[in-house]
């Protein structure tokens, strides 16, 4: 059976879109930061009152080669009773992202809400083995709705270019 020299070969790339449509990796995922302070130890573990937490978690992003960008989430949480500071936590965790023909109206959202809710599920780990191996019981995050968190950063921003006040992504736990 002779080839038809003038139909397109349906296993290319080109053929079947597959070379223009977006596609995004996780090339790696690692903790570029973490700290861990019990500044009260050992009187800490005396207190009879429960520690309120507060839990601060930003988002960064840098681009570090073509179509590869870093993701960072910093997650700080500190730990406070009326007796004093119970523990810290700092983490700064992050993900390279491998990006292919995402649409310059669809990067900042990928990176912004799309790549978190992808690593903050590991992050979450890190913190509660972190405060488990500090001699306190897990400190189990609550999930963020980090496209919320966009959307709202997307609405500051919106409205400080047209006169209103800004902010950055940012959001307490």
């Amino acid at each position: 059976m002779a080839e038809d020299e003038g139909a397109p070969d349906m296993l290319t790339p080109a053929a079947n879109g597959g070379d223009t449509l977006p596609q995004v990796g996780v090339l790696a995922q690692y903790v570029k930061d973490l700290s861990f302070e019990n500044p009260n130890a050992p009187a800490v573990f005396q207190w009879q009152s429960q520690p309120q937490t507060d839990v601060q978690v930003n988002i960064g992003t840098a681009t570090v080669a073509d179509n590869v960008h870093e993701v960072t989430l910093r997650i700080d949480v500190n730990a406070h009773t009326p007796e004093g500071v119970a523990f810290r936590v700092e983490l700064l965790y992050a993900g390279l992202f491998a990006l292919t023909n995402v649409p310059d109206d669809q990067l900042q959202p990928f990176l912004l809400a799309e790549a978190p809710r992808v690593l903050f599920p590991f992050a979450r780990k890190i913190i509660a083995d972190a405060t488990i191996e500090g001699g306190f019981p897990p400190l189990r995050l609550d999930p963020i709705d980090f496209t919320g968190l966009y959307l709202q950063s997307a609405a500051q921003q919106a409205a400080q270019e047209s006169g209103g006040q800004a902010g950055e992504i940012t959001g307490n736990a």
